[in-house]
């Protein structure tokens, strides 16, 4: 089902829909605008990320596009990718606990706050692409592979080197490699059908 409403991700994900509702209304008292981005309820302000709502398997979720700048109100942002994302904070929210609505809702009042304020912290450019060992063995038996990916992104680039890098496996970085060399030859990134939502 195509995600075109904050209604229709909620009935999408009926096992989180009191606390995605109760999410959803609380931001709706400020003065932000609702968005779909990424198949997703995202808040903004003068077109800039400011929040979003999100379900997972174990929790619901309130992400802070810029929550590393929150100062007054930071004791239940989580960094989702520690030492990978620099901005991006999240609230969890498990089943069957009371969501602090009045509380979160002055995160929301600082974050939008910060956004008019022109605050963000900016992702970083420039960072060299550091191959893996086992991709660049890779890229000696197969110049095909090699060819497209010095032809991505210098970001899609990363992407699919600390993929591999990730794996702590021999077998898991060869299945990886196995599942990503013909999404690289076709220029995709790792992350890209999540980004056309």
């Amino acid at each position: 089902m195509a995600i075109k409403s904050a209604e229709d991700y909620i009935s999408a994900h009926p096992k989180w829909e009191t606390e995605l509702r109760e999410l959803r209304e609380m931001i709706l008292t400020t003065e932000v605008e609702e968005t779909i981005k990424w198949g997703a309820p995202v808040y903004t302000v003068n077109d800039k990320n400011v929040v979003a709502i999100a379900a997972f398997k174990n929790h619901a979720a309130l992400w802070f596009y810029q929550g590393a700048l929150l100062k007054k109100h930071t004791a239940l942002l989580e960094n989702a990718q520690e030492g990978k994302t620099k901005a991006l904070r999240q609230v969890r929210l498990e089943k069957g606990k009371e969501i602090p609505l009045k509380e979160l809702r002055n995160y929301v009042l600082e974050a939008i706050q910060n956004q008019k304020e022109g605050k963000e912290i900016k992702p970083q450019r420039g960072k060299k692409v550091e191959i893996p060992p086992f991709l660049a063995t890779a890229f000696e038996n197969d110049d095909d592979l090699k060819k497209a990916f010095f032809a991505l992104t210098p970001g899609k680039q990363r992407e699919y080197c600390e993929h591999i890098s990730e794996a702590k496996r021999e077998t898991t970085k060869f299945s990886r490699l196995e599942k990503i060399s013909p999404m690289v030859k076709e220029g995709q990134g790792l992350h890209d059908k999540y980004k056309n939502c």
